[in-house]
Formats: structure tokens, sequence, C-alpha cells
């Protein structure tokens, strides 16, 4: 039979339709098969439907199990049972470069954190182009591997660029060089920086029973795809483990591979009640948190009175520039904490930034707001006049031992810490110690004339506050200056360098030197009457103290010295250097830390002999109880000189210039004897 187009087409339409309903139904049957096998099957359990009365400890309940047991679970041929199975680390505990994660870790309890390493290419793109900004790549530096795939996003990024009005061509040079450059650099490991502080512990149920802080928190640190849930229970071969120092830790390590961090607290619930809180981030630039107590303390004590103390940084910078100066000045880095020695609220957590912010008994700030019981500034007082920083505390116990630590913080202009040394760095602790409670020695700083004056004088609570004193002393100096500036000007200060009075000194010289001196003798350093250092010289000790205690005779005698047929107390010792303290302030008695001797041989040096001053020299009659011998035999300021410290901040100049000028005084002396 023959069979026209129509008839061709009427087939085949009919075969594919009965194929089509062939297939549907197939799959019809076997939906209603799978919904009659699950109509005889148990209902799934969620947890809120449990029994609360039900004890799922006790073993199943029927031959299928524990209604836990019965929850579905589905099976995935594609994929292998042990990924199903795996606990996953939670994504609320991921860790983000450059910021910090801060929780409670329960005691007995390991709370766990991932790094993803695929968080830092979108980030690294952008820097790795702002290093290419200085070079000249060529699209011949690009890989022929990816070309065609850059080729294509070349071309979806110009559409996108041309419309804003931007070279396309450029750009596009500096984006597929920083892609090049940054796929070179993800080929090799990363080194990573971690680190964790520790900010608050539990607390004792009994403090008066237990002296010690609770125990450390411990780390733990793997890099294998096997072990994503680091601790005390997992495989030791594939992690690191490390114990908190000081509620600090830092780890630096490097791997190609995602990073899982395990912090475990350990269980001391029958002594210890409270979690412990921490902060931890990581980084790839730095440690976010840091710490250092190897080196030399970067805080020096200056002094101290009864209530308060004074310390200072080291020179903030070296550079002579003005511009860089006043950067710095206008920029104070630093913040401080100080604490009773006695007072163990800060063992544990000693080089832990936050865990000083919330544990120290005085802290510059708390939470990011200042105290009131620490002023801190700047200042270019002491060694070459370059920036420090200041740090004055108040409302101090008497003859109590401190730990002032220095710490510092680094953010951005806008004030976000999410940066390297954003968490904080702790220094080296500084021991220093206030006076006793006579209230005969008090710091005075910020003095207008003598400037490079800050320390404790002799003072008495009736004279006035610390301001009232400051200004006392300072108009005094000022007074004597100007004696002495009327009595230079009679000096040819301006004449030719051969009709000087010196072929090396000049009148700037004599100024400098008279004032450093002058500052030295009429504004005295005062330590308390109780301190026996040998190096200190009593005054004073006629008058009774500021609480009208006076002293006893053994006491007097121990000073007494031979005249004539007994012993009799010399003026040196009875009364203050100068007799306007004893008539205005009337301090009592207190000792005195004496000007160094080598601030009057550098005044004869440096200025006309005609203006007639002189200096006694070591053994000779009024020295010992006039200067005192500058030495650094421990760090303790031994005799006072400007910017002096109880760790010597003076320069190297001044000890060589003392040495020299003592051997031609001695000279000059045994040539006037002849």
């Amino acid at each position: 039979m023959y069979l026209g187009p129509l008839h061709l087409r009427f087939a085949a339409s009919f075969i594919a339709f009965s194929l089509l309903v062939g297939f549907h139904i197939t799959l019809f049957s076997l939906d209603c098969a799978l919904a009659a096998e699950l109509e005889d099957a148990p209902p799934i359990l969620l947890l809120d439907d449990v029994d609360s009365d039900l004890d799922v400890s006790q073993g199943p309940v029927s031959d299928l199990g524990s209604p836990l047991d019965q929850m579905y679970e589905p099976e995935f041929a594609a994929f292998d049972r042990s990924i199903i199975g795996r606990d996953q680390v939670r994504d609320t505990n991921a860790l983000i470069n450059n910021e910090a994660f801060q929780l409670n870790v329960r005691q007995g309890d390991t709370e766990r954190f991932v790094f993803k390493l695929s968080q830092l290419s979108e980030r690294e793109l952008e820097f790795v182009q702002l290093e290419l900004r200085d070079e000249e790549p060529t699209w011949e530096d690009i890989d022929e591997d990816g070309g065609e795939a850059e080729e294509d996003e070349k071309e979806e990024d110009n559409d996108d660029l041309s419309g804003k009005g931007l070279d396309t061509d450029s750009v596009d040079l500096d984006l597929a060089s920083a892609k090049q450059k940054l796929r070179k650099r993800q080929q090799g490991a990363r080194r990573l920086f971690l680190s964790a502080n520790t900010c608050l512990q539990p607390q004792a149920f009994n403090a008066t029973k237990t002296t010690q802080p609770p125990p450390q928190l411990t780390l733990y640190v793997s890099t294998s795809t096997d072990n994503v849930e680091p601790g005390p229970g997992a495989d030791s071969n594939s992690q690191v483990s490390m114990v908190f120092n000081e509620g600090a830790i830092m780890y630096n390590f490097t791997t190609t591979t995602d990073v899982y961090v395990g912090v475990h607290a350990p269980n001391v619930a029958e002594i210890f009640d409270k979690p412990y809180n921490i902060k931890i981030a990581i980084s790839t630039d730095g440690y976010y948190y840091s710490y250092n107590v190897d080196d030399d303390a970067d805080l020096i004590w200056v002094d101290s009175d009864s209530q308060g103390a004074l310390l200072i940084t080291h020179n903030l910078t070296d550079s002579n520039d003005e511009k860089e100066q006043q950067r710095i000045m206008n920029s104070p880095p630093y913040v401080m904490f100080a604490q009773d020695k006695s007072d163990p609220s800060i063992n544990g957590v000693k080089y832990s930034f936050c865990g000083l912010e919330q544990n120290a008994q005085i802290a510059t700030t708390k939470d990011g707001k200042y105290s009131n019981m620490v002023q801190t500034g700047m200042t270019k007082r002491g060694q070459g006049n370059f920036p420090k920083q200041q740090f004055f505390f108040s409302g101090l116990k008497p003859s109590t031992s401190y730990l002032g630590i220095l710490a510092k913080t680094n953010v951005t202009d806008t004030g976000s810490s999410n940066l390297v040394g954003g968490g904080g760095h702790v220094f080296k602790a500084t021991n220093f110690q206030t006076k006793s409670d006579h209230g005969n020695c008090n710091i005075v700083l910020n003095l207008t004339f003598c400037d490079q004056v800050a320390y404790s004088v002799p003072s008495n609570p009736n004279f006035g506050n610390a301001s009232v004193l400051a200004k006392f002393y300072d108009d005094y100096a000022a007074e004597a200056w100007g004696y002495f500036k009327k009595a230079l000007a009679q000096v040819a200060c301006e004449a030719p360098v051969t009709q000087r009075y010196s072929l090396t000194r000049n009148c700037s010289d004599c100024e400098a030197a008279y004032k450093d001196w002058l500052c030295s003798v009429t504004i005295p350093r005062c330590e308390d009457f109780s301190n026996n250092a040998s190096y200190l010289h009593p005054r004073a000790m006629s008058q009774p103290f500021p609480d009208g205690e006076r002293l006893d005779n053994a006491t007097m005698s121990l000073y007494a010295e031979n005249y004539g047929d007994g012993k009799v107390l010399g003026k040196a010792f009875l009364q203050s250097r100068s007799s306007r303290i004893d008539e205005f302030i009337k301090p009592g008695p207190y000792k005195e830390v004496l000007p160094c001797d080598y601030l009057c041989y550098r005044l004869v040096q440096s200025c006309p002999s005609s203006m007639g001053f002189g200096c006694p020299l070591p053994g000779q009659k009024g020295f010992n109880s006039s200067y005192y011998v500058k030495n650094e035999t421990n760090g303790e300021v031994v005799c006072n000189y400007p910017g002096s410290a109880h760790i010597f901040s003076g320069s190297s100049r001044d000890a060589v210039s003392v040495g020299l000028t003592i051997v031609v005084l001695v000279l000059v002396s045994l040539l006037l004897a002849c």
C-alpha cells in the first residue's frame, strides 16, 4: 500500500505519543509504590516529639531501636558515608582574617573554630593590584592555561568599565597581572599567625583557701581534613597542642589547607565557678594579640609619692624631623595598667591585653573608656628631648609595691581594630613602689621654667595641692634665673671668637648648664626619711613631720658629728638646702637625692670665670652634703639630674663629660697649689 507524506507524519506522531504515555505510567507507578511502602513505616519523630519522661539511655524501646534511632537519614550512593556522618565545625565559629572572635568556654568543653584559606583570595587580589601599580606587566606575562577564561572575563569587565568612562586597557592589564601573581603566590604554603587572649577566668568559690589562679587553657591546631575537630580526644599525630601562658598564646605556621582550631578548658568545677572567656584571631600578616616579656621593660619608673606614681616610655623616635615628632606627639600610642603586687586578680592573665583590661586594679582604658585614675600625655622631657609618653597614676596605697604594665593597640585612622596588632601587645612589667604616708614628698611635673623637673619634692599637705607646690618651686628658680641673666649680660657674648671667654664654649652653653644646675639645686628631689640608701642625705631633722610626729633622740644621734668635746648635728642635717623651703613649706624630716656633681663641673666649664662659679671636689668639705657622684648601679637614682629616673635615661655624653671635667679640675687645683 502506498503511504503518502501525510500518512508517514501521522505514524511518527502516534509512535512518539505511545512512548510518552508508557514512560509517564512507569514513573507514576514507582511514585505510588514508594508512597505505599512509607505508609507502613513508623512515623518520623522530631526531638520536640520525644516524651520528656522517656529515658533514651535505657536502650531500644522496640525492635526498631530508640526513638532517636528512628529518625530519617537519607542515603546518597554518590557520596561516601563518612562525609555525611562527619560532625561539622559550626559556621558561627568561622575565623576571619584580622577579626577577633569572642566567646565563653565552659569548664571541660572544647570550642572549635575553622579558618578557610579561600577567604583570602578576594582580599589578596586587591593588595596584589596595589603592588603592581609601580610595575609594568605585559599581556605576554599571563599564563596560556588561563588565557581563554581571562579573555572572557576581560571582555565582560570591559563592558562594565567602559560604561563608566574608565580606561579599560590599563584596568585589564592590572587585573590580569594581579590574578597571575596571585595564582603563583597561592601555589605555595601560606604563613598564618594564630593568637588568643583569656579575658575572664573562673572564680574561686572560696578565695581565702585558694591562692593559685585556675589552670590555663589549651590550644589545639590541625591542618588535616581527617581531624576537623582538634582537641584532647583527637589523634595527637594530626594536631599540635600548646598551653596558654598567663592568658595568652601565639603560634605561627605554614599551610596549604584550611585550619581547624580547638580551645579546651580544664574542668575545675570543684574549686572554681563560671566559664573562661576568650578572644581569638588569625592573621596572614602578623599576630593580632601578642606579648614580649624577654626584652627589657619599655616603661621607666620616674618617681612616686605616697599616693601616686609617674612612669614614662623610652624615646618613641630618634628622628630630628619636626613633622615626624609632631605626628607622634599628637597620637599617644600606649595604654598602661597598674596592679598591687599582693593582689592576685591578674594572676593567670598578665600577658593578655583584654585580661588586663578586665581585671587590673587600674587601667588607662577599660572597654575603650579612659580612667580618671590615670593621666597620660606626651612629653619631650628627658634624654635627647625626643617624644615620649608619660603616665601619672593617682589613688595608690602608701608603702606598696606595684606592677606597671605597658601595652599598645593598633587601630586604623577610622578607629577600626581589624588589622595586625589590633588586639593589643603587652610588654614586660616594671616594678615600682609608693612612699610612706607622712605626706611630705609630692610629685610635681609640667613646670613652666624648669620643664625637665618631674619628681617628688619636699612638701606639706597644709601648703597646697600639687599645682600650688609646683608653682612655688618654679617661681623660685625663675627668680634666680633672672639675676643670672643680668650678670651674663655683662659678658661679651657676641664678640669675635678670638675675643670670647672660651674657644670651645659660648654663652648659650653657659645658659644651658646654669639652668640644669639651678633647677636641680633649688628643687630638691625628695625621698622618705625611712629610706636608708647610702646616697641619700637627711634634711630638716629639727622639724616635726606634717602630722606632728618628731624624730626621737636615738635617730638624731645617728647623724651627729664630732664637734669639740661632743657630738652635734650639722646645719646640713637640721635644715633644707634652701631656707625658703623651711620657711614656707615646712616639710619636716626627709632625705634628699643630691644633685649630680657633673652639673656643677659643667657649669664651671661652660661659663666665664668672672662669674665666680666653683665646685667642691670629692673628699673636700661640703661635697658630701651638696653633690653625689653619678653612677649607674642597679638602675637607681643615686643623684638628681634633668630627666632622671629609676632606670637611667641620661646620655652617655654626660658620663664622659663628668670624667673629663674631674680630671681637668684636679689638674687645675694642683697647679694652683704649686
